[in-house]
């Protein structure tokens, strides 16, 4: 767990405040890194889009603030991360079906529309990829609401609001 810490603040430059709540738990937060760090099918960007999806969907302005910094470190514009909150991606064919698949899996609670799982599949995605975009919504949903049930404070530059409230 001590590796994982250390690994997950050099990215960031600082310790989290959301860690920092997480080892108000004896073992949260080594459980939490561990998921996180969990070997995965999917690409750093993928995994980027899910957490940005899904925290929009949830509302939770401390992880949007902290995956908008995150993706912009991994190569999206700011235009890029406010479309993919939207639950789209223009921008990249791939990244569009897995954003519409996160949202419509998140607004369905796992009922994602037959149409949304054939572009997924149709996009070059498997049923492994599948399993894994599952762990990451549950993973960022965790996330989501310790931010929001515990409130303390967002210590990344804050996201920008959405123009129009797509989701």
């Amino acid at each position: 767990m001590e590796r994982c810490f250390v690994e997950a603040c050099l990215i960031v430059g600082f310790v989290p405040n959301l860690y920092a709540y997480y080892a108000k738990n004896e073992t949260a937060l080594g459980d939490y890194l561990a998921l996180q760090n969990r070997k995965t099918t999917l690409k750093t960007k993928e995994k980027e889009v899910i957490n940005l999806v899904v925290s929009q969907f949830n509302g939770c302005n401390y992880c949007l603030s902290a995956h908008t910094q995150i993706g912009k470190m991994n190569g999206f514009t700011e235009d890029q991360i406010l479309e993919v909150r939207t639950g789209k991606a223009s921008f990249d064919s791939k990244l569009d079906a897995l954003a519409k698949f996160v949202l419509s899996t998140v607004e369905n609670r796992g009922r994602a529309s037959e149409a949304v799982k054939e572009q997924f599949f149709v996009a070059g995605y498997t049923e492994a990829n599948l399993i894994d975009v599952v762990i990451v919504i549950g993973d960022k949903t965790i996330s989501n609401l310790i931010h929001n049930l515990a409130d303390f404070e967002i210590d990344f530059p804050l996201a920008e609001e959405l123009q129009t409230a797509v989701i």
